[in-house]
């Protein structure tokens, strides 16, 4: 059975290197605010299989934006619903601690993914080394038109 709980930000690293960059020092995974932020990990028994980390960003007199990032399934567990879990999970906290939007960093080869639960693409694409990205948002409580 798969269980999602808070787990602490160095948890997230060595899944975080395995799926996302692992030709890069493991150094390259770590975010300097990692502290900050709210960090997942969804578990298959004791096996920890998929992480995600959330960071919530202060309005200044703008809505309160979360941010997910390092958004990594172990591959032998891709395509099993596990990351599905793991993102409505973090959509809820997101509304939860609550932004009113919520928006990522995607990798372009996982953008229908991401627009499953709604997230749409906004700005120009850009790439982090050869792999082209673009930013996803949903909004999660549409504004009221007056």
């Amino acid at each position: 059975m798969l269980t999602i709980q808070p787990i602490a930000y160095e948890q997230t690293y060595p899944l975080r290197h395995e799926v996302l960059w692992p030709d890069k020092p493991v150094e390259y995974v770590q975010i300097d605010n990692d502290a900050e932020g709210y960090h997942y990990g969804a578990f298959l028994a004791d096996e920890l299989v998929a992480v995600i980390s959330l960071f919530i960003e202060p309005g200044e007199g703008g809505p309160v934006r979360a941010r997910f990032r390092k958004f990594a399934t172990r591959p032998d567990r891709q395509r099993q619903g596990i990351g599905t879990q793991l993102m409505n999970h973090v959509i809820a906290e997101a509304r939860r601690l609550g932004a009113e939007t919520l928006w990522c960093d995607a990798r372009l080869d996982a953008a229908d993914f991401y627009q499953r639960f709604g997230m749409e693409p906004y700005g120009e694409g850009f790439y982090k080394g050869a792999i082209p990205y673009n930013k996803f948002s949903l909004m999660l409580y549409p504004a009221l038109n007056p």
